[in-house]
């Protein structure tokens, strides 16, 4: 009796939030201003619409500076007895990746690899913004060529989605589509141009996004986005429905009061909130939260001083190296903290691992890169509570096993309408598209299709 006493009792604090989801009225869309300008003034003067090529060059001034800094840095610290990754870097382990990285990284090899696709840069807002585009060789008489916006978050790079390309591209008698992929760099990320004043957030480059797909020639297109690039994605799918045809994420989140009361009140008895094949990832919450404590003072630097520790990383390679490579261990999978080499190995290359802090190196782009979460997480941005507002665009989402964060789907329900699937995957980590890459193309495959679908049932009930 005590039992069923307690169980109505949560049922109907459980309620609560839920019924404040469906009944509170959502806050309106901000006002967008769509040419705000992001340059410096001089170059209002100067703007125009051309699309030029670009290249990626490791020049012998870029290897000569990381060599030369490499191989005269100060001593590192040595490691505690006993401790592998718990601190952080091992400094043991790094000894041997930049060893790598000064005598055997392949410089001009890797250089034609981050080139073998196209690559362009257009001013979008007064920033030169650097994507890849890539179409079709050849299109099939009977399918049409569709434009998917494939966006990276930190500490990643365009490069993440390169080993997802072929089988994205691939052609299929299944599908009445192929793609046509861009794969740009936000804004202060790799190659494309920074903010040269504050204000710059997620909301922000959303219209940056829009506008460079439009200046592509795509009114209407598909996005995909894992870390910022969900977020991104996401504000896009809610600031222009009518633009995006549907949207696919690998880290779905939603920052809202009642998504967190009904996670916390979960706690009590998780079935109510999450399926048993997922229930690991939200509980038990001291579990949850516990990592959370560990794994996110890089979140508070960056959203509060990301200058002071940019400055550090700007000036030293292997500090650089220490600071990303521990993200790709730990976000991969969170048991590699107590392995002595961080795991790195176990799915990517020491290529593609260096690659990736090469874009950030070359182009000093590490201090302009974290300031998105100050420019994010602020007073600014939090109190739109763009969460809150619904979008009708087609979604569809997939969670890795390993992902920082979970949120069951008929949670994502009160923010995407018309979320189409959910797909649970009991492997995988943060970089999904690069660590799964085939797993990765075919769920955004499937999503695409059933997002065409949607879109002509749609036209049918119209009818």
């Amino acid at each position: 009796m005590i039992c069923r006493i307690l169980l109505v009792g949560v049922l109907a604090l459980f309620a609560v939030p839920v019924l404040y989801i469906y009944t509170k009225t959502p806050p309106p869309l901000p006002d967008l201003d769509l040419e705000e300008w992001w340059g410096t003034k001089l170059s209002m003067s100067k703007q125009n619409d051309s699309i030029v090529p670009f290249h990626v060059e490791f020049n012998d001034i870029n290897i000569k500076d990381i060599k030369e800094r490499l191989r005269d840095r100060h001593p590192l610290t040595p490691t505690l007895e006993g401790v592998t990754f718990e601190y952080g870097f091992n400094s043991k382990q790094l000894e041997s990746w930049l060893k790598y990285w000064v005598e055997e990284y392949p410089y001009s090899e890797r250089e034609t690899y981050i080139n073998k696709y196209p690559q362009f840069k257009t001013n979008i807002q007064g920033l030169n913004i650097h994507f890849v585009r890539i179409k079709p060789e050849k299109v099939p008489a009977g399918k049409e060529t569709v434009p998917l916006l494939l966006l990276h978050g930190w500490p990643g790079s365009f490069l993440e989605f390169y080993e997802a390309v072929p089988h994205l591209m691939a052609l299929s008698k299944d599908r009445d589509f192929v793609f046509e992929l861009i794969i740009p760099s936000l804004p202060g990320y790799g190659f494309s141009s920074a903010a040269t004043r504050p204000g710059l957030g997620a909301d922000k480059m959303a219209v940056v996004m829009k506008n460079l797909m439009n200046r592509l020639g795509h009114k209407k297109f598909y996005v995909q986005g894992g870390d910022w690039g969900a977020l991104i994605g996401s504000l896009m799918a809610t600031f222009f429905p009518q633009e995006v045809l549907g949207y696919h994420s690998n880290m779905p989140f939603l920052s809202t009061t009642s998504s967190t009361i009904i996670r916390v009140l979960g706690s009590i008895y998780p079935p109510l909130v999450v399926s048993s094949e997922a229930a690991d990832r939200m509980y038990p919450m001291s579990k949850y939260f516990g990592m959370l404590l560990e794994e996110t003072g890089y979140f508070h630097i960056q959203a509060t001083k990301p200058d002071t520790v940019g400055i550090a990383l700007s000036d030293s390679p292997a500090g650089l190296a220490a600071y990303i490579l521990e993200k790709f261990s730990t976000w991969t999978r969170l048991d590699h903290r107590s392995k002595p080499d961080g795991g790195l190995t176990y799915r990517f290359s020491k290529e593609r691992l260096i690659d990736n802090l090469m874009v950030y190196w070359v182009s000093n782009s590490i201090t302009t890169s974290m300031r998105m979460y100050a420019e994010t997480f602020n007073k600014r941005f939090l109190s739109q509570n763009l969460d809150e507002i619904q979008t009708p665009v087609p979604t569809w989402i997939i969670q890795a096993k390993q992902e920082v964060i979970y949120v069951p789907g008929w949670i994502l329900k009160f923010k995407y309408t018309n979320l189409l699937n959910e797909t649970i995957l009991q492997d995988g980590g943060h970089f999904l598209a690069m660590e799964l890459p085939e797993i990765f193309s075919k769920d955004v495959l499937k999503a695409v299709d059933a997002f065409r679908k949607w879109h002509k049932q749609q036209q049918r009930t119209e009818l």
